[in-house]
């Protein structure tokens, strides 16, 4: 397995219509990110990746994008980008860009080519079907609609989409569609972008005649299907294997088998993804679940592909909320979740915000939320006769606006981050969790991130080291080893509420270590033997170091 940069690196997502508004419009911009690359760098972040800033009709926040080479007016100007991408560039890194090429908005001119007529140019661009016996095409549902089929009166026929209404897919057997995208691709990269997230990459290719599914309500069906490995690999010839460019495919409902196929070093694709078993496939922490999930990955890619590490972005709740204690030990599990993604394998994302402990949010009516796929299924719920309320409960949780509510500046009004009302409301907890708080207090959230994204540029071991848990017998803690080229690391997590014991293997016990960090201080200076055992605090993380 070759060494890279982008191996090394941390990304750090701007999710820019929440980061930092420049001129009080109440939505963040690409001006308000230039003026706060100064508090990027600090963390220490080598890659920055921006969520969609195209010109879009925003019906799902810039995913539903109407001119791929243009900017949003709400986001900014073209000069601006070209301003942002040299700051990024003068202060050491790097940037890449959400690449939206499963669907567009329906407002994109190809769309509106492709409906005006069936014997248009633009026709096979996208998807049509004829209805089957007076009905949909098929039986499918989409992410967000109870189908993914819709009815234009003009031509007679249904188009397809993965997603919202609003976002036709396009059709990428169509040749001239994919050196469109291609070209597109180029541009960016020409311009001086250092990569791509591609977004649901694997949905591209359909099933070959959209049949019927036997559980159409588990929509695996959309994705991972025959051709897209072709699609891909072509996309990599004539474009990705020109540049030094960093690619990670967002990639649903793939195993570490079928994951391994996308990121083969050998196959020339991609060079790591997100897989959503722990994201979308568990909803509170498992840990027994999780280590088996993470030590599946690891044996699946190992030596071959790269992965990925994160728990939460802009499609899911904070990790904090979700996968720690948000109350009593929000700030020691916000630290444990923050060792355990930066030791594991893989590459660590920090999601703006979690760098700070920030948590998810729970407004008081489905009216104060955004969140198109939340709003749509609680439509569709409520109309199937169940209660309003305990639907509006059951998507709390979930909801893609608990990652979306504006980056807490300081403790004043809308939390420093407009002066005017923002798009969505500001998290009520902002008089305790804010960046101008947790940059005064030396053991905050903020600095502990920035030690280990300090280590991970300073300890090789960090990145590139072999993987091993200790602790299978475990139901909540989380041990394992890290070891390359005779330095290993070894990790302890308590994800539990209460205080645990730990028993060291025989192999470890009496060994000299010293405590490269931990979460509470136990006075621990310089080198000490290991002991037969250790009762590890609520939500403790301790790095200790030995050679071997």
């Amino acid at each position: 397995m070759k060494k890279t940069w982008w191996k090394e690196a941390v990304v750090y997502q701007v999710y820019w219509r929440s980061f930092y508004d420049s001129n009080g419009d109440g939505v963040g911009d690409l001006q308000g990110v230039i003026e706060k690359l100064d508090y990027i760098e600090k963390l220490g972040a080598d890659v920055i990746w921006l969520n969609p800033f195209y010109e879009s009709p925003d019906r799902d926040n810039g995913y539903d994008i109407s001119d791929y080479e243009a900017v949003m007016k709400q986001a900014g100007t073209m000069e601006t980008f070209n301003t942002l991408l040299e700051e990024i560039h003068k202060r050491g890194m790097k940037v890449i860009l959400d690449l939206v090429v499963n669907h567009t908005s329906d407002q994109h001119s190809w769309f509106l080519e492709s409906k005006s007529s069936k014997n248009n140019p633009k026709r096979d661009w996208y998807i049509w079907k004829d209805a089957k016996n007076g009905e949909k095409p098929n039986n499918w549902r989409s992410y967000f609609e109870p189908s993914p089929w819709t009815w234009d009166e003009a031509t007679g026929q249904y188009y397809f989409h993965s997603f919202a209404v609003e976002q036709p897919d396009l059709n990428w057997k169509n040749e001239e569609v994919r050196n469109e995208i291609y070209r597109m691709m180029r541009s960016w990269l020409d311009k001086g972008i250092d990569g791509f997230r591609m977004d649901v990459i694997n949905l591209l290719a359909k099933q070959e005649g959209f049949p019927d599914a036997e559980d159409p309500d588990h929509i695996s069906y959309l994705a991972d299907n025959p051709g897209i490995h072709n699609y891909l690999q072509e996309m990599n010839r004539e474009v990705l294997s020109h540049y030094d460019a960093m690619t990670v495919g967002e990639i649903p409902f793939v195993t570490p088998e079928t994951g391994l196929l996308y990121v083969d070093e050998s196959r020339n694709e991609l060079n790591t993804l997100f897989h959503f078993q722990i994201a979308d496939e568990m909803p509170v922490m498992d840990l027994p679940k999780y280590k088996t999930i993470q030590q599946s990955w690891y044996d699946g890619l190992q030596g071959k592909g790269w992965n990925s590490q994160f728990l939460n972005n802009h499609d899911h709740t904070r990790q904090v909320t979700r996968y720690g204690n948000d109350q009593e030990y929000r700030v020691e599990s916000a630290k444990l979740l923050a060792t355990m993604l930066h030791t594991l394998p893989g590459m660590p994302y920090v999601y703006q915000g979690e760098e700070i402990g920030m948590t998810g949010v729970r407004f008081d009516s489905i009216e104060d939320y955004e969140d198109i796929a939340m709003k749509n299924k609680y439509k569709e719920e409520v109309e199937k006769g169940r209660d309003p309320q305990e639907v509006f409960e059951s998507l709390l949780l979930l909801s893609r606006d608990n990652s979306r509510t504006p980056m807490q500046w300081h403790e004043g009004e809308q939390a420093g981050f407009t002066t005017g009302k923002p798009w969505i409301k500001v998290n009520p907890n902002k008089k305790d969790i804010n960046v101008k708080q947790a940059l005064k207090d030396p053991d905050s959230i903020f600095y502990y991130y920035q030690q280990l994204i300090s280590l991970r540029k300073e300890h090789p071991v960090m990145v590139y080291g072999d993987f091993e848990d200790l602790s299978q017998d475990y139901e909540t803690l989380y041990v394992y080893t890290r070891s390359f080229e005779g330095h290993s690391w070894l990790i302890l997590l308590n994800h539990s509420n209460e205080e645990q014991p730990y028993k060291f293997e025989e192999r470890c016990i009496g060994r000299p270590v010293h405590c490269l960090l931990g979460n509470y201080d136990r006075g621990e200076n310089g080198l000490f033997n290991l002991p037969h055992s250790i009762s590890l605090k609520p939500y403790e993380a301790r790095i200790y170091v030995w050679s071997e």
